[in-house]
């Protein structure tokens, strides 16, 4: 079969080729995070003007944005946004972009979380401190200026994991209710046997080889892939969660997984918004000046989650 690619994401991919960059799986952990910091130059837009940034000092680094044109005095709805990057690499300045679109678009507060990155941490460190900001987030609502009755969580990537671990916990009482959860790309089983994984095994940033070099970092014991926390597929039961936006590329090993994600929140009755980008590949959202679906999936996340907030979702 032939898969459609979008101009944009060739464009991005010919430009990789010409820098001659190494594939993230030759690299040590600290290498490739500078390369993906560096890469925000070339991949990523002008940050766009929001209300407010404030960098906050919670049980893990945070930085709280809230949307251009918001009321100051408005509790706002609340994102608490987890970065994507394989639990590797990527930060708060990797997203900043990401989260300053988000608030715009949703016209609502976004709280990026700083969790902490294997291999230095190793599985369940990232759980546990994305667990704590939201703790942190609610208890603190009303100095950070939002609604905690109006509170979602989202991610992208590894980010979309942890989101999705999030809304069961939240279910199950561990952390404070959530009332929507986006799943960008998400990784929902790490270990890795779905179809898409024998698709997308070359050309790409990420490839079969460089998941594997991800959970290998992340997880202390591969055992630990059969853990729900680190793949929420894997739950035994995912009924009465919050209702989700899951997006998936066909160009992307991660792909299979969070289709069968958003199948299983469907099958056990779980209301699903979903998009499916079959000309995109996985983690076109940070390369907004190359790739213009970037920009068009912010936009519909914003007005997804304004939708929801102003049904009381």
């Amino acid at each position: 079969m032939t898969w459609t690619l979008h101009p944009d994401v060739q464009g991005v991919l010919d430009l990789i080729r010409a820098s001659g960059l190494p594939p993230v799986e030759t690299l040590a952990a600290t290498d490739a995070r500078a390369l993906y910091r560096n890469g925000r130059a070339v991949l990523q837009p002008d940050p766009p003007e929001v209300a407010l940034v404030r960098d906050l000092a919670g049980p893990v680094p945070l930085r709280l944005y809230r949307g251009a044109g918001t009321d100051p005095a408005a509790a706002l709805p609340a994102l608490v946004y987890l970065h994507g990057g394989g639990w590797v690499i990527g930060d708060i300045d990797t997203h900043d972009v990401v989260c300053r679109g988000l608030a715009n678009a949703a016209r609502a507060a976004v709280i990026s979380v700083d969790y902490r990155l294997a291999p230095e941490h190793k599985f369940p460190a990232a759980v546990e401190d994305c667990a704590a900001a939201l703790r942190f987030v609610v208890a603190e609502a009303e100095d950070l200026g939002i609604d905690p009755a109006r509170l979602a969580v989202g991610g992208d990537s590894a980010g979309g994991n942890l989101a999705a671990v999030m809304a069961i916990m939240a279910r199950d009482g561990a952390v404070p209710p959530i009332g929507y959860q986006v799943l960008i790309y998400p990784a929902t089983d790490l270990t890795a046997r779905h179809p898409s994984y024998s698709r997308v095994t070359d050309g790409f940033p990420l490839v079969t080889r460089s998941v594997h070099w991800f959970v290998a970092h992340y997880l202390a014991n591969p055992a630990d892939a059969i853990d729900w926390r680190a793949s929420p597929l894997r739950a035994p039961d995912l009924s009465d969660l919050p209702p989700a936006f899951v997006l998936t590329c066909t160009h992307d090993p991660l792909c299979d997984e969070g289709l069968a994600y958003a199948d299983r929140l469907e099958r056990e009755g779980g209301q699903v918004t979903r998009v499916h980008l079959s000309d995109q590949m996985h983690g076109f959202l940070t390369m907004g000046r190359m790739i213009r679906a970037s920009d068009m999936t912010i936009a519909i996340i914003g007005a997804t989650l304004r939708a929801a907030w102003n049904h009381g979702g």
